[in-house]
């Protein structure tokens, strides 16, 4: 989840609300790639989550880090609970259940997307094996119970575990025991966003089956290939989901602005605390009648913050969030990058994209979020099998790559980091192979995986 942003400027119009997202348009030739990963810690030597406290704990973890990085510390009541670069935007911050989440810096190329990376996990190794801390490569912590899994000290995230389970059944599994990556990418116009939304939406389902890789729970197989995209069809109908509207006539930032304004809130922060306002109206704090907090009313920070607190399977902020994929391993979370780097960032391959989704009625599109977590590339696409979306989805990602033409020092574009998926596409999901595991050489195990699937 993303670091709170800072800005008392008031707001007094929804006029503003809108012009705020607007405020994120670049111009073609300044789009840059925002990647952002998570990864559960765990200890090595006995296979146990590691919690905040303790001399190798997550709070040493980051004290160990900063150390390494020259990154400056972000804290909550005292408490170390992130990092941030000095220079390049970067930043590093916990999720509920210790998840370590980098934030990466808005960058050119997905070649940068991966040097970033290799970067910090270096960086990552070197704080954490001292400690005897590892990390998952899996979109689900594979076998502690809920209650087992530690719970970071962050005001906001209090106030969150408070009211999930009021709106859903598994919001604090979602919090507690999940991880994902998402790249954030830009858009030019209120058109161009309103294209790259849509598709997003209509190919968020195909990203879940290419990164399944959450098949275990509590020690054993659940069930699903992607449980952590089965756990978000569960935790809060009214700021989750496929924004069947996004496909309106007339969708744009207005349209975005007023389901978020009905979105309900989790908090207001005020300085450095955190007030628990969950459930209550963004329209009643832009009119100072909070109950909570009367006569308050709403800032530029106050409707950033509440962006960041909806969920929908791509996100609009000040750029558009795709939110489908379980995490994998790096060559994975490159792949990501660079499938929606291609998909979005060609003119053609954007255009290819839309004629793929633009068919699918409302229905169609949550029939495919519905049965992916479960069924994976063999869940239905309307008349077709996802398997068949995503391989011509990856074709145009391909091509969209090579019209871009940026290359390493190699000389090699950016379709390399396409390979993982096209090998899923013609084969098994991750999270089939890891099922063959463990009723295979694993015996019935997953102590495997945290050696198997770990960074």
């Amino acid at each position: 989840m993303a670091r709170d942003v800072s800005d008392a400027t008031p707001l007094s119009a929804r006029s503003e609300l809108i012009e705020w997202f607007a405020a994120g348009e670049k111009p073609h030739d300044a789009f840059a790639i925002g990647t952002e990963h998570e990864k559960v810690p765990f200890y090595r030597a006995d296979h146990a989550p590691v919690p905040y406290e303790g001399e190798h704990g997550i709070a040493a973890l980051l004290e160990g880090l900063r150390a390494v990085t020259g990154w400056e510390t972000i804290e909550d009541a005292g408490r170390v609970i992130g990092l941030s670069a000095v220079e390049g935007g970067g930043a590093i911050s916990l999720e509920p259940g210790g998840q370590f989440e980098l934030s990466g810096a808005p960058l050119a190329d997905v070649h940068a997307t991966a040097h970033e990376l290799s970067v910090h996990l270096d960086a990552v190794r070197q704080a954490a094996d001292p400690l005897g801390i590892g990390f998952l490569t899996l979109g689900m912590s594979p076998k502690w119970t809920r209650g087992e899994t530690p719970v970071m000290p962050k005001s906001r995230y209090r106030i969150m575990k408070g009211y999930m389970p009021k709106v859903g059944s598994l919001g604090l599994d979602m919090m507690l025991r999940t991880a994902t990556v998402q790249v954030n990418l830009d858009f030019a116009s209120e058109a161009d966003m309103v294209t790259k939304m849509r598709v997003g939406l209509g190919l968020q389902p195909v990203a879940t089956a290419l990164f399944a890789n959450s098949p275990f729970t509590d020690g054993k197989p659940n069930g699903f290939l992607s449980r952590r995209s089965e756990i978000w069809r569960h935790t809060d109908p009214n700021r989750t989901g496929m924004l069947a509207f996004a496909f309106d006539d007339g969708f744009g930032y207005e349209a975005y602005a007023d389901w978020l304004l009905d979105v309900p809130m989790y908090f207001v922060k005020r300085g450095e605390t955190y007030h628990d306002v969950s459930g209550a109206s963004f329209r009643d704090l832009m009119e100072g009648r909070l109950s909570a907090l009367p006569g308050e009313r709403a800032t530029v920070s106050d409707w950033a913050n509440h962006a960041s607190t909806a969920f929908p399977e791509v996100r609009l902020k000040r750029f558009l969030e795709m939110r489908g994929a379980d995490v994998g391993d790096a060559n994975m979370i490159a792949a990501q990058a660079a499938f929606w780097t291609g998909l979005l960032y060609d003119a053609g391959a954007l255009d290819g994209a839309w004629q793929l989704v633009r068919d699918f009625t409302a229905a169609e599109r949550q029939a495919m979020r519905d049965e992916v977590p479960r069924l994976g590339l063999d869940a239905p696409a309307g008349s077709r099998r996802l398997r068949d979306l995503a391989r011509d989805a990856l074709d145009l990602a391909e091509a969209g790559l090579r019209a871009r033409a940026r290359l390493d020092p190699q000389g090699r574009d950016e379709t390399l980091y396409l390979a993982p998926l096209q090998a899923i596409a013609a084969g098994r999901t991750r999270a089939e192979d890891l099922l063959a595991l463990y009723d295979g050489p694993w015996n019935g195990s997953v102590d495997p995986a945290f050696g198997a699937c770990a960074f």
